[in-house]
């Protein structure tokens, strides 16, 4: 068996990890990236690509925030731009509740500084008239922005790795340990590293690591599927959102439209199969033509998804073990966590290096299940594969 030293070490390769072991490189620190695929090949890789700020978990803002703006200078940051866009985002409310509901997403978004312009009927149908008549109001965020997330992962990878940091792919974990003053890991090719620091970014398999150190959550893997369309003459700048989660979508400048479909669908994450049911992409082409329907036409020409972990609060969790000093644990970011990525990685270094971060993550502790970790039958069977 090989053994060898790293001051971190971090198991799982998608978007929280890579940013992590960026971060982490750039304060001088020996970092060593685990993943039994490749980096980016599950959720990180496969979702919408929406950087939205309106409608967050209010708790979730200062950190939303301050991802927005490491997003903003991305390209800055690792040397690629991975075609963020600031698009802004259009939220639409179709009943007077839903716009009470919309009206209440705009107060939290302002209340944390964040610009929302609201918008009637008139003035929809006046800044995009290729919408239904149906929407009764709307919110638009300016700052709101994409990226793509095919690019993103590996092109941090890539700059995490000319900082140093050594990442290895396709190699299982098969053992974790509390080690002297650190950590032991070991892979199932017969590496063995010791570590001061472990960060378990691991996705929908992250609680296996949690509970080699009495602690758990009651995660659910699954993923949300995603759709494409043959190119369409480009008109639609802003990510289009339906506030009653139906359908959210975009076209990128080459014309094709992006929309992802709802509910989630439940997923394999023995076999790394997140399959997309064909009455699912039916479903979502009816939502998208409800919105838009000069769309109605377009043909779906690919349809993906990816492996995400899902809690109950709908919430991640972010932050230090509570059972073991020196762990900490990001994952079960519920079809969310793309936007707040860089901010992730970013309060998890300063809390490795510094002890600390400025930026609030107390709602988001391991510690809010430590009283039930059994999942409702009602939370599990919205992933039941229907």
């Amino acid at each position: 068996m090989s053994r060898h030293a790293a001051d971190v070490v971090i198991v799982g390769g998608g978007l929280i990890g890579v940013w992590t072991a960026f971060f982490l490189a750039r304060r001088k620190q020996r970092v060593v990236l685990i993943d039994k695929g490749v980096v980016g090949a599950q959720s990180s890789g496969t979702n919408f690509g929406n950087l939205r700020l309106q409608g967050r978990f209010p708790g979730q803002y200062p950190l939303s925030l301050r991802s927005q703006s490491l997003w903003e200078e991305i390209a800055a940051l690792i040397g690629e731009d991975c075609e963020f866009a600031r698009t802004g985002h259009l939220y639409l409310a179709y009943d007077d509740e839903e716009r009470a509901k919309l009206e209440g997403y705009a107060q939290v978004s302002e209340s944390h500084g964040l610009a929302i312009e609201r918008l009637g009927p008139s003035e929809l149908r006046k800044r995009w008239p290729w919408l239904s008549e149906r929407a009764v109001a709307a919110t638009f965020s300016a700052r709101d922005a994409t990226a793509n997330p095919r690019l993103v992962t590996p092109a941090v990878a890539r700059a995490a790795r000319a900082l140093g940091v050594t990442i290895i792919e396709n190699s299982c974990v098969s053992d974790v340990a509390h080690s002297g003053d650190g950590f032991s890991v070991k892979t199932a090719d017969g590496a063995h590293w010791s570590c001061g620091a472990l960060v378990n970014a691991a996705g929908a398999w992250a609680v296996a690591i949690a509970e080699r150190f009495g602690e758990t959550a009651p995660i659910v893997p699954a993923g949300p599927p995603q759709f494409v369309t043959e190119p369409f003459p480009y008109l639609i700048e802003p990510s289009i959102q339906a506030i009653d989660g139906s359908v959210i979508f975009r076209q990128i400048p080459r014309g094709n439209i992006i929309l992802a479909g709802y509910p989630r669908t439940a997923a394999d994450p023995v076999n790394n199969r997140a399959p997309v049911p064909p009455a699912k992409t039916l479903a979502a082409m009816r939502a998208l033509a409800r919105v838009a329907p000069i769309l109605a036409q377009c043909h779906v020409i690919r349809v993906w998804s990816g492996i995400e972990g899902y809690l109950p609060d709908m919430i991640p969790v972010i932050g230090p073990s509570l059972t073991m000093p020196g762990l900490f644990h990001a994952f079960g970011f519920c079809g969310h966590g793309f936007q707040i990525g860089p901010g992730v990685g970013l309060c998890l270094s300063e809390m490795i290096v510094d002890g600390a971060t400025s930026t609030p993550l107390e709602p988001f502790s391991i510690g809010r299940f430590r009283e039930s970790v059994a999942v409702s039958e009602k939370f599990r069977k919205e992933f039941d594969g229907a």
